[in-house]
């Protein structure tokens, strides 16, 4: 008996230990400050999968002098490639689409979009940690993209 008790305790904490590194779907779900910090992006659940939209920017309006909009208005999604949306504002854009939890803490077959290029690219977002998140954007397969580093804005 006195054998068991040393077991049970340590299967415990291994049990324990195994529970908390565990990652839920949900877990994605937040509001995350850019890399940059200049942009937070709200995550939540849209149907099955995952999206995110921009709900702050640091600078949200065109600045004086700004070639690309009128000084002190919304800035615009002026370099997507549908010239329909190059007038919809960046606040509110949804940038994060199709992010499906894998296992773990990995959701994949998203997409991201760069409103400062006006590119879509393939993407998967790995949970670090509870305050970051790594979202990497890439063409074709996931070796030849780039990671950004997103923090949980509180």
């Amino acid at each position: 008996m006195r054998t068991l008790r040393p077991a049970l305790l340590l299967f415990n904490l291994t049990l324990a230990a195994s529970l908390s590194a565990f990652t839920g779907a949900d877990d994605i779900a937040g509001t995350c400050f850019n890399q940059d910090k200049d942009a937070k992006i709200e995550i939540a659940k849209c149907g099955d999968n995952y999206c995110g939209k921009i709900v702050w920017l640091k600078d949200p309006t065109y600045p004086a002098g700004s070639k690309l909009g009128t000084p002190g208005t919304p800035n615009l999604d002026n370099k997507n490639p549908d010239a329909a949306r190059r007038k919809d504002p960046l606040v509110g854009l949804e940038i994060i689409k199709g992010f499906q939890f894998a296992s773990g803490n990995v959701w994949k077959n998203g997409t991201i979009y760069d409103p400062d290029s006006g590119k879509t690219y393939s993407a998967k977002a790995t949970l670090v940690s509870a305050n970051q998140l790594d979202l990497r954007g890439f063409i074709g397969v996931s070796m030849s993209g780039r990671t950004e580093k997103w923090t949980r804005a509180n």
